[in-house]
């Protein structure tokens, strides 16, 4: 494995230098399609590989380098790194490995096979740096019972006597390969923890000396929805970023945790949030949380439902970007020591674990999947796929673009007015419903009403259906809706506001109110 002198290069998020990217826009994508490649102007020498072959765009996760983890893949190229995406619909090998410096593993929702695990394990002990980003428990994005917790330990809560428990045939099938093992702690010294934590910052942070520098510039990490590590190993693992003492269940468990959510109160407890490990020649990264990573600039549909993805701008808040650069810089060096024990960092005790963490004695706690899938959507058939999703070969329908026209001044005096609602990206021909519309105060109070087909108006304001909306030939639907708003409105401006049938808010626009026109 190749390491050279790395050349540090200033990463300025807002205007990162990129020679080349392949990206393909808006299109469907599979494994039997080119992965991205990002270089950089100026090479340091070092190529950073992210997983995506382990479901890493399963329901709203998006974390591939040209979509919501671009900010991070761009971050590295910046600072001189090539970043490669690893697509596969074969197993992963050490020989997938060996010509990178770090091999970074976003929240896996496919399980690891067991070759798998040596692979990433031998790529380590080799001199290779591998970072692993978890989630909280329960975070199972393609409903197939495992969630990245599960998936990075190497065993799945209340079934580690049979990884495959509850499944199909053809699930199970899909699984081939998949054996229980307490495999992460084994080989390297940590175990993500089953906790749920929310919109909490981690703000105990250890000292540079403690940390071989990582935590320089890092005072905040961000936590939305996410877990905690045991260290298992000192000699191996060493927590660098910590929550705050002090949590609650009633304050920071996450709603939806399927248990306490908060296991020992924050703090030294409950164990690192961000912890770096020593594997032989190499190293490793953890930590339990996808939303520091990953930014609002996803690229493929979710592969169940087919609607766009939204995902959270994360990488720039808090010092969450300079703690993810200063991971691969670490973990792209060579060093000689084998075990943290050989250096002068003082090393961890071991972290105190719950009965409910015991592999072989865990339970479920609730039946899963958390809910069942979509009818149609098999996790392990991309066949099934929605278009658009990372795995179909079918391209999604344009994004649809929505308009409201207005005339210039909405009238106070109850008199009605018309209002033009324009969706464009339908397909021809088709018929859209579920769109509502009103019109608003400062504060949400609402003062407008929509006319019925029949001419008869509601007895109350608020959100009303504007009706069946039926595309041309280009795939555009327009509707010319009757609106009226409360009588005597002194306030002379608000906001019109359109709803899809999603609730989704597709227009918001300020209006107008006082002396107008009513249609003619």
């Amino acid at each position: 494995m190749r390491k050279k002198s790395k050349f540090v290069f200033s990463a300025v998020l807002s205007t990162v230098l990129i020679s080349s990217i392949f990206v393909n826009t808006g299109s469907a994508e599979n494994a039997q399609d080119p992965a991205p490649i990002i270089t950089p102007v100026h090479s340091n020498g070092y190529s950073v590989l992210f997983d995506n072959s382990h479901g890493q765009t399963a329901g709203q996760a998006d974390w591939v380098i040209d979509g919501a983890f671009s900010d991070f893949a761009e971050g590295l190229t910046a600072e001189g790194y090539t970043v490669e995406e690893f697509r596969s619909d074969a197993p992963l090998t050490l020989n997938d490995l060996i010509n990178y410096d770090v091999f970074v593993i976003p929240e896996a929702q496919i399980p690891f096979t067991a070759s798998e695990q040596e692979a990433i394990a031998t790529f380590a002990e080799l001199g290779g740096g591998v970072f692993f980003i978890a989630d909280h428990y329960n975070a199972d994005r393609n409903l197939n019972r495992w969630d990245s917790n599960e998936i990075m330990n190497g065993w799945r809560r209340g079934a580690y006597n049979n990884p495959t428990l509850g499944m199909s045939s053809a699930e199970a099938n899909a699984l081939n390969g998949v054996e229980s093992s307490t495999w992460l702690s084994d080989e390297f010294g940590v175990e993500f923890r089953y906790n749920s934590i929310d919109n909490t910052v981690a703000n105990q942070v250890v000292s540079t000396s403690e940390s071989f520098g990582i935590t320089a510039g890092v005072s905040e990490v961000s936590i939305h929805a996410g877990s905690t590590l045991a260290i298992t190993n000192p000699n191996l693992a060493k927590g660098i970023v910590y929550l705050p003492n002090g949590l609650t269940e009633s304050a920071n468990k996450w709603s939806n945790s399927v248990d306490q959510g908060v296991y020992a109160g924050g703090g030294l407890a409950e164990g690192p949030y961000v912890a770096i490990g020593k594997k032989e020649l190499g190293k490793a990264a953890f930590i339990g949380d996808s939303s520091p990573v990953e930014d609002a600039t996803p690229k493929y549909r979710n592969e169940e439902t087919g609607n766009v993805k939204r995902t959270y701008d994360g990488f720039i808040a808090n010092d969450n970007g300079e703690l993810l650069i200063n991971v691969i810089d670490w973990l792209a060096q060579d060093e000689s020591y084998t075990t943290f024990a050989q250096t002068s960092i003082t090393l961890d005790t071991v972290t105190p674990r719950l009965s409910l963490e015991n592999p072989q004695t865990s339970t479920e706690i609730l039946g899963e999947p958390w809910r069942q899938p979509n009818a149609g959507y098999l996790w392990y058939d991309r066949s099934t796929f929605a278009d658009g999703s990372y795995g179909s070969d079918v391209d999604p329908l344009p994004t649809l673009s929505y308009a409201v026209d207005v005339p210039s001044v909405l009238p106070n005096n109850g008199d009605t007015f018309n209002v033009t609602v324009t969706v464009n990206g339908l397909t021809p021909f088709t018929s859209a419903n579920g769109y509502r519309i009103q019109v608003y105060l400062p504060g949400g109070t609402s003062i407008s009403q929509v006319q019925n087909s029949d001419g008869t108006w509601p007895t109350s304001y608020g959100y009303y259906d504007i009706g069946t909306l039926t595309a041309n030939s280009q795939g555009i639907a327009q509707k010319i809706i009757t609106m009226r708003l409360k009588s005597s409105t002194s306030v002379t401006g608000g906001s019109i506001r359109l709803k899809n049938s999603n609730g989704d808010n597709v227009v918001t626009k300020a209006v107008s109110i006082g002396t107008g026109s009513s249609v003619e």
